[in-house]
């Protein structure tokens, strides 16, 4: 069964049985990207923490309240409420620094102790780069390349058309590249 049929069925448990044990299927396909995208933004990870909770507190109630509402794609509608939960994070909290030692243990961690430390570098040198862009490339590019999410599926969380986000990535790529070089 392929992941959206399957995500499908199990939107269909959680709004006509109200089945837990489907929303914690959801939930465990998502808990993990959904963290380091909201850790991404935040910088903080207790807060990265309890947000991610609150959120999936959110989706639940959503899903539950709003039986009417289509959900066509249950990545879209996460990432929508996320980005939506940390801009009224940011209106009642100022923003932090990134601490590239938190990161590391979101990050995937295969490496011996000097790869470790040549990867804790670059990840370094990358965040500097991309916490200097403009918000809209933070964005399409976390969503691409860390979350590896699909341009439609972009498109649909930033409520824009596919051509404008290849467009805004393709900027994005090109201003990381300058700023790296």
């Amino acid at each position: 069964m392929s992941d959206k049929l399957k995500e499908r069925l199990l939107l269909f448990k959680i709004r006509i049985q109200k089945d837990k044990k489907s929303f914690g299927a959801l939930y465990d396909l998502y808990i993990e990207r959904i963290y380091r995208f909201i850790y991404f933004k935040v910088n903080n990870k207790e807060e990265a923490e309890d947000l991610t909770s609150e959120l999936f507190l959110k989706v639940w109630n959503y899903l539950l309240e709003n039986q009417e509402k289509e959900v066509i794609s249950f990545s879209g509608l996460i990432y929508k409420m996320a980005r939506n939960l940390i801009v009224d994070f940011y209106r009642k909290k100022a923003q932090q620094q990134v601490n590239v030692e938190d990161l590391a243990e979101v990050l995937p961690d295969e490496r011996n102790l000097l790869q470790q430390v040549e990867y804790n570098h670059d990840v370094e040198k990358l965040l500097l780069v991309i916490k200097k862009l403009k918000q809209e490339y933070q964005e399409v590019v976390m969503l691409k390349y860390v979350e590896e999410l699909s341009i439609s599926e972009i498109a649909d969380i930033l409520g824009r058309s596919q051509v404008s986000v290849r467009v805004t990535l393709f900027r994005a790529m090109k201003k990381i590249k300058e700023m790296l070089d």
